[in-house]
């Protein structure tokens, strides 16, 4: 049975349906697509799409997406000054990525020295 409230609302969809309101949406007559979230425990599903649909990223990957973004500017660089600043960013950002995890030492990121070294080594 229908509380009156829920009357109401058929009502009102059953009308916008018989007018058309409901036709040449875009998406209609295609497929849904549903997304997989069994891997994300089903008390923090909601939460999940509501943040996923306001384009909230977590923390850890905001943060691995700005050292990707570093890395990309980095490779593109031939000003020794500029690069050497960008070295530093890049490796605040991983060590901040590092430290903000609860995991063994051998699942840090790497931080960026050894291939600098070399180039200095072999520049001289």
């Amino acid at each position: 049975m229908f509380s009156g409230f829920e009357k109401i609302i058929e009502a009102r969809i059953k009308k916008a349906q018989d007018e058309g309101a409901f036709e040449d949406l875009p998406g209609s007559g295609q497929p849904l697509r549903l997304e997989d979230d069994r891997h994300i425990p089903e008390e923090l599903r909601m939460a999940h799409k509501v943040l996923k649909n306001a384009d909230c990223l977590p923390p850890e990957v905001q943060l691995r997406k700005e050292i990707r973004a570093t890395e990309d500017l980095l490779a593109g660089m031939t000003d020794t000054a500029q690069k050497y600043r960008t070295i530093k960013k890049l490796n605040f950002l991983i060590l901040k990525l590092n430290s903000s995890r609860d995991t063994h030492a051998s699942f840090d990121v790497p931080q960026r020295y050894y291939g600098d070294l070399v180039e200095r080594l072999e520049s001289k």
